[in-house]
């Protein structure tokens, strides 16, 4: 496999959870008054459900993933991911649709650990904050074009049909790494499933400080994200009354952050993962913080938002890949366990925080923003513990 099928197959592997996340967002209005949801806020487990799923089952995906190695374990994943997707489209009720989003995540939980571990066991340093970078341009694409997707899909059939559409996508991906990925963990490098092993991998993953520091941070940072994601339906339809502008400006917000992206992975050779992730971070909360004074003295309109956020977003952009990949620096030798640990941390705990941020809807986009900011703030705070006060030092060439 050459170095521009393995970027895409690791992107679209990435693709797999975007999509479930993203192509429903204009749908949850039809899906929660289909399925009898009482208000709008419970909509928003729809999304927080399969987050849930996506980001638990990734603690049994790494061991699993170092004992019988990356593909079985890839390929067991997607098939559950496939079959989630198909009883979600037949859902006929709230809490089926909820088993099936858990489900559903639960599956697609195999593409992140394992995309992570893939790339991981083949690059390291600057060379993998490079593929990972190269990777989020064609993932980042995914919120572009997939809420405008399932609003296509809308206009044409049912929203079961979005589930279908996850189905076939997920198969086809599965096919593509059944025929053309090959197996990146050597024979050498298998370790049984041991609970004394996995517990001691644990305890050295949660003891190494700047593995737990850039985890944390970065559970922050998507629990920001995850918050807009859930919120970003209503405050179009309900906040601004233009629900016709969601996908548009949400594809734009999207678009900063791939920019974002694109020039991490052309500057992160020349400048190294810490110097872009910490001013990225530092204009993130500068963002942040005008943001929520706009929005709490009064003065939000759309256009303000849409600005904003894709300033924000830009910021995130420069972060998310580069965070990752210094915390999974030190963990090389236990790459899948490692992956697990921290994919379990950052999404169930982003999840969270996300689901926290988003109830406190009101109307307004003031809790939004000041959840925004003090995820930022947090996040600062987290990394000068990993770094021990002092930003933008390198470190063993990253």
């Amino acid at each position: 496999m050459g170095f521009r099928e393995f970027v895409t197959i690791i992107a679209a592997m990435m693709m797999t959870n975007a999509l479930a996340i993203d192509s429903m967002l204009p749908a949850l209005p039809e899906i929660g008054h289909a399925l009898g949801v009482a208000t709008d806020n419970q909509r928003q487990w729809i999304i927080t459900a399969y987050l849930l799923g996506f980001g638990a089952a990734q603690i049994f995906y790494g061991p699993l993933a170092d004992r019988y190695g990356r593909k079985p374990v890839l390929l067991a994943g997607f098939g559950i991911y496939t079959l989630a997707s198909l009883i979600a489209m037949f859902s006929g009720s709230f809490e089926t649709m909820m088993a099936a989003r858990v489900l559903q995540g639960i599956g697609a939980a195999s593409t992140r650990v394992l995309a992570v571990s893939i790339v991981r066991d083949c690059y390291a340093g600057r060379k993998m904050a490079q593929v990972m970078s190269l990777a989020f341009i064609v993932f980042l694409a995914v919120p572009v074009v997939a809420p405008t997707l399932g609003q296509l899909i809308m206009l044409v059939a049912p929203w079961p049909f979005i589930f279908l559409f996850l189905a076939v996508f997920g198969g086809a991906v599965s096919l593509w790494a059944l025929s053309r990925l090959p197996e990146t963990l050597h024979p050498e490098d298998r370790l049984p499933i041991a609970p004394g092993r996995i517990l001691a991998a644990f305890r050295f993953v949660l003891s190494d400080r700047v593995a737990v520091g850039y985890m944390l941070a970065m559970t922050l940072m998507l629990g920001s994200l995850f918050g807009f994601i859930n919120s970003a339906q209503q405050v179009f339809a309900d906040t601004f009354q233009a629900p016709e502008l969601f996908t548009t400006i949400f594809a734009a917000v999207a678009i900063a952050m791939a920019v974002a992206s694109v020039l991490n992975a052309r500057l992160v050779g020349r400048f190294g993962t810490r110097r872009i992730s910490h001013a990225a971070l530092l204009g993130y909360i500068a963002f942040a913080l005008v943001h929520a004074g706009v929005a709490l003295s009064g003065h939000e309109n759309l256009w303000s938002f849409a600005l904003l956020q894709a300033g924000m977003m830009f910021c995130f952009g420069l972060t998310g890949p580069n965070f990752g990949s210094m915390a999974m620096e030190p963990l090389g030798h236990i790459a899948g366990t490692a992956s697990a640990v921290q994919g379990f941390v950052t999404t169930v705990g982003g999840a969270l925080i996300g689901f926290f941020i988003g109830q406190q809807f009101n109307g307004t986009t003031g809790p939004l923003m000041v959840g925004f900011a003090t995820c930022g703030l947090a996040a600062l705070a987290v990394v000068f513990f990993a770094e021990g006060g002092r930003l933008f030092r390198p470190r063993q060439g990253a």
